[in-house]
């Protein structure tokens, strides 16, 4: 049986599937890495982790396809293409040799501020946006690249190529550099509009073209899987490997959210609302951002909270120690008893406001310095309450993402909801109150590596297009939720008592990170 492989390079770990031709899933796995900070506000991974993962996960996935041995797997199912996605924005810098100089700085990394603003400084911040379509952002690649020469001048002098994560990944399965048009788009060096690198904003920062990958649409055959890599994973050497896409197109397209008005939600580590477009647009002051589709011809809408499923996560290792033993005695998901803790609270919380700004934020305000918070507690409140207000601040910070769509002109009547997140029944009628919006679910939970195995299915003819792929593959659930009028109205009126919160907070948030960075250096002078 001929199958398709999707592989996701996440923040947490790999994930690997196996797709048939016709959309089913007949197996997947996945392998967990370490996210690093080593300051405070840093985010890096060593990128050699996510191969290894990688070729765990591959060779795993092709022995669960089969009777439980990668040999006689690959016999009954033959893997005929590869499809790669990945976390966007990080940056892999490669010696003359092609090994890592050190570990990758990541998207949700924040100590480019001042590089952002040098970039903003020198390329002017009208013409930024005319050549990216965005707005110099601390998790975007360029930054950082900026970073390594003003702070590891050492290390930027030996650079010789600058990779995306999945990209590295298929630099190690392949031996072949590349890269795809909707992940080049976050890297602050792409003119999104031309799909294609952009020489005057690399000439600006002085940054060599040789050291970028060629660029291709994301279905295109890019390369073939070596035969080192073939060793190490089990695949069959000279398999097609395709561009790929970023991890949010690559999830787009596993929605099917691949035509003009069409929006999804991803409720991931990060939030992500998603907007599919015809023609390449952004809002008056580039706070969405504004990349290529992993659909040829086609561009797409993007606001981020940084903080979603990672908020909950956050809740759930800090205060929830009770529902984890549970959880591990009773053999239950702990987010299931987390959320319905959360049930018991009444919409709104009894007034308390959960800001998620855990990691900073991304979408409506460029601000690594921003921090969560809980506002407004009283004796009163649970932790109950203090677990539905996570899940409604996370939805606030979206419908922030969302009113700036419909201020250009982007609305949809239904948004379809996909990640681990969505698996709530109460955060999607949450989120379809919060939006006024219909909220649906896709039958495959896999977004990222399930929209990549649909690229690779159209690199090799399996399909005409990805929209043919799409219509194939992608099935609705049939759970749909419709807002409630009631409720809509309440969290219009929590929204305008959130929505002021981070604006009246900035000042303490500069303050604050002033003295975590005075505390640290004290420390350190200590030790």
């Amino acid at each position: 049986m001929e199958c398709v492989m999707g592989i996701d390079i996440g923040t947490g770990g790999a994930r690997v599937l196996i797709v048939a031709g016709d959309g089913r899933v007949i197996a997947s796995a996945g392998a967990e890495y370490p996210l690093l900070s080593p300051r405070p506000g840093w985010a890096e991974q060593d990128p050699c982790m996510w191969w290894e993962a990688s070729a765990r996960a591959i060779s795993e996935c092709l022995a669960r396809a089969g009777d439980g041995s990668g040999r006689r797997a690959i016999e009954q199912v033959e893997v005929v293409a590869v499809g790669l996605t990945g976390q966007m924005h990080g940056s892999v810098f490669l010696d003359s040799h092609g090994d890592t100089l050190g570990n990758a700085i990541l998207w949700c990394d924040g100590r480019t501020e001042e590089q952002c603003e040098q970039i903003t400084d020198i390329v002017g911040g009208s013409r930024l946006v005319d050549l990216t379509l965005n707005r110099a952002l601390p998790g975007f690649t360029a930054p950082k690249v900026i970073w390594l020469r003003e702070n590891a001048p050492e290390t930027y002098s030996v650079v010789r190529k600058i990779l995306l994560p999945k990209d590295y990944v298929r630099y190690r399965l392949t031996g072949s550099l590349a890269t795809d048009v909707s992940d080049a788009s976050g890297t602050l060096l792409f003119d999104v509009a031309g799909r294609r690198w952009s020489d005057e904003m690399l000439g600006a920062l002085g940054i060599p073209r040789a050291w970028l990958p060629e660029c291709f649409e994301s279905p295109e055959v890019v390369a073939h899987v070596s035969r080192a890599a073939a060793a190490e994973t089990g695949l069959s050497p000279g398999i097609p490997v395709v561009a790929g896409a970023g991890d949010q197109a690559a999830g787009a397209v596993g929605n099917s959210i691949i035509r003009q008005g069409q929006a999804s939600c991803v409720l991931g580590t990060s939030g992500v609302l998603f907007w599919s477009c015809d023609t390449p647009a952004h809002d008056r002051e580039a706070r969405l951002h504004s990349f290529c589709h992993a659909v040829p011809g086609k561009w797409h809408l993007m606001g981020v909270t940084l903080a979603a499923g990672g908020s909950l996560r956050w809740f759930r290792d800090t205060l929830c120690e009770s529902e984890k033993e549970r959880a591990r005695l009773e053999g239950v998901d702990e987010y299931e008893l987390i959320t319905a803790l959360a049930e018991r609270a009444e919409p709104g919380s009894e007034g308390l406001v959960f800001l998620p700004y855990l990691s900073g934020e991304r979408t409506p305000y460029s601000d690594p310095k921003a921090r969560g918070a809980f506002i407004g507690l009283s004796l009163r409140h649970s932790r109950a309450h203090m677990a539905r207000s996570v899940l409604e601040g996370v939805a606030l910070s979206l419908l922030d993402c969302m009113e700036l769509a419909r201020e250009i002109g982007v609305d949809t009547a239904r948004v379809y909801a996909s990640g681990g997140g969505a698996r709530s029944a109460l955060w999607r009628s949450i989120l379809a109150d919060c939006f006024g919006a219909e909220v649906a679910r896709v039958g495959v939970d896999e977004g990222p590596a399930y929209g990549a195995a649909i690229l690779a299915s159209v690199g090799v003819g399996m399909f005409d297009c990805v929209d043919d792929a799409c219509r194939q593959f992608v099935k609705e659930t049939g759970s749909v939720m419709n807002p409630c009028v009631e409720r809509v109205e309440i969290y219009k009126r929590l929204h305008s008592i959130y929505r002021p919160l981070y604006g009246a907070l900035r000042d303490f948030y500069e303050r604050d990170a002033e003295f975590v960075s005075y505390a640290s250096g004290m420390i350190c002078a200590r030790r």
